[in-house]
């Protein structure tokens, strides 16, 4: 018995990320509540940088497999961002590309070219 409790005293503890704190994941009782939280969060953020960054025109069953392989790949996105800085990276690159598009768009209106949308 001893050695069970010694066992789980050294137990590893992990650092969660600021936003995994926030929604209060560090507590086991709270991670069906948190998850599928940061879960959405991280899944609207990867859409937004798929749109700005990488998105070509793609027929619609394309399209949908592109978004359902998005999705499917979110879950394992979203265990890593309880540990790794996922979320806020997606909104830094998420701030990055939305001032690159506008940039483009002033460009392409001041130099007179089509605008590409």
């Amino acid at each position: 018995m001893l050695f069970f409790l010694a066992a789980v005293a050294d137990a590893p503890t992990y650092n969660m990320t600021p936003i995994a704190e926030m929604l209060g994941l560090t507590n086991p009782e709270n991670f069906f509540f948190g998850f599928p939280i940061m879960y959405l969060i991280v899944t609207v953020l990867t859409v937004i940088v798929f749109n700005l960054g990488f998105a070509r025109k793609l027929p619609v069953l394309k399209q949908a497999i592109v978004y359902i392989l998005m999705l499917l790949g979110n879950i394992l996105l979203t265990l890593l961002a309880l540990i790794l800085p996922i979320i806020e990276s997606l909104f830094v690159a998420t701030l990055v590309l939305g001032v690159y598009k506008l940039q483009m768009k002033r460009h392409k209106t001041d130099t007179g070219e089509a605008v590409e949308e």
